[in-house]
C-alpha cells in the first residue's frame, strides 16, 4: 500500500510540474485595486537575478549558520524573523487541500478566468496595504473569528464568498467560492482562525484550499509581492 501510495503522490507530482508549463518564471498576469483605488498590474513569477542563477548550490553556501555564505550576493539572500507564532501541522482537514507555491500559482491562473474562486489574505489591513500577493483579496480575520463584533464586516465579506444569509440567519452555500487563505508563514496561526470561523458556519470545507508557506514562503521562494 505504501508503495502503491508513494508511485500515485509521483504521478501527481509530475503531473503538477508537467502541467505548469513553466508559468513559476514566465509569470501569470495579475491585476488588483490599490488602496488609492487605482488598478494595478504585476507579472507573478520567481523572480531570480542574473547573478544568483551561477551560484553553487552546495551545504556551504546555502547553510553557513543562520545565513547563507558571505559570498552570495546580497541579491540572492532571504532572512526573515522565524521566531514568532507556533509551528503548524501539513494538514487542517480531511477535506482541505494545503497548497504550496506551485499549487497557489496554478490557483491564481485558473482564477484569472474564473470568478468562482478567490485568494485571500486573512491578516489585519495593515499587514496586507504593507505587502501582499497581488490579486489577493483582504479579508482580515478577525472579522469572521470575532463575527459578533464586526457584524457588518462579516456580512459583507461573506457575501463576497458567493455566500447567501438566509432571513433566520443561516447561511447558504450553494455559490459558495472556492477560496486559497493565508497569512504570513507556516507559524502563523491568523488563516487557521480564519478556516475555522468559517467552517464553523458551515462553509463547504472541499472548498477551501490553504497556503501553509503565506508571505515567509512566498517572498522566500523570490516570488512577486505588491511591494519592491
Amino acid at each position: 500500500m505504501f508503495y502503491k501510495m508513494t508511485i500515485i503522490s509521483l504521478l501527481l507530482t509530475s503531473s503538477i510540474m508537467a502541467g505548469n508549463n513553466g508559468f513559476e518564471y514566465e509569470g501569470i498576469p495579475v491585476k488588483m485595486v490599490d488602496i488609492n483605488g487605482k488598478i494595478k498590474e504585476f507579472i507573478v513569477k520567481r523572480d531570480i537575478p542574473e547573478e544568483c542563477i551561477k551560484v553553487p548550490i552546495t551545504n556551504k553556501m546555502l547553510w553557513t549558520g543562520n545565513y547563507a555564505n558571505a559570498k552570495v550576493p546580497e541579491a540572492c539572500k532571504s532572512t526573515y524573523v522565524s521566531t514568532k507564532g507556533k509551528i503548524l501541522p501539513m494538514q487542517l482537514h480531511e477535506d482541505i487541500d494545503t497548497y504550496g507555491e506551485l499549487e497557489v500559482l496554478a490557483f491564481m491562473k485558473e482564477m484569472q478566468e474564473n470568478d468562482s474562486m478567490m485568494l485571500i489574505d486573512g491578516r489585519k489591513q495593515v499587514w496586507y496595504d504593507y505587502r501582499t500577493i497581488p490579486g489577493a483579496i483582504n479579508m482580515p480575520f478577525h472579522h469572521f473569528k470575532e463575527r459578533k463584533s464586526f457584524e457588518f464586516e462579516f456580512e459583507h465579506e461573506i457575501r463576497r464568498l458567493g455566500v447567501k444569509i438566509n432571513e433566520d440567519d443561516t447561511f447558504d452555500f450553494t455559490k459558495a467560492k472556492t477560496i486559497t487563505i493565508f497569512c504570513n508563514g507556516p507559524w502563523c496561526s491568523q488563516s487557521v482562525a480564519m478556516i475555522i470561523a468559517l467552517l464553523d458556519i458551515g462553509y463547504p470545507p472541499e472548498k477551501i484550499k490553504w497556503y501553509r508557506g503565506g508571505m515567509q514562503t512566498w517572498l522566500a521562494a523570490g516570488m512577486t509581492s505588491t511591494r519592491d
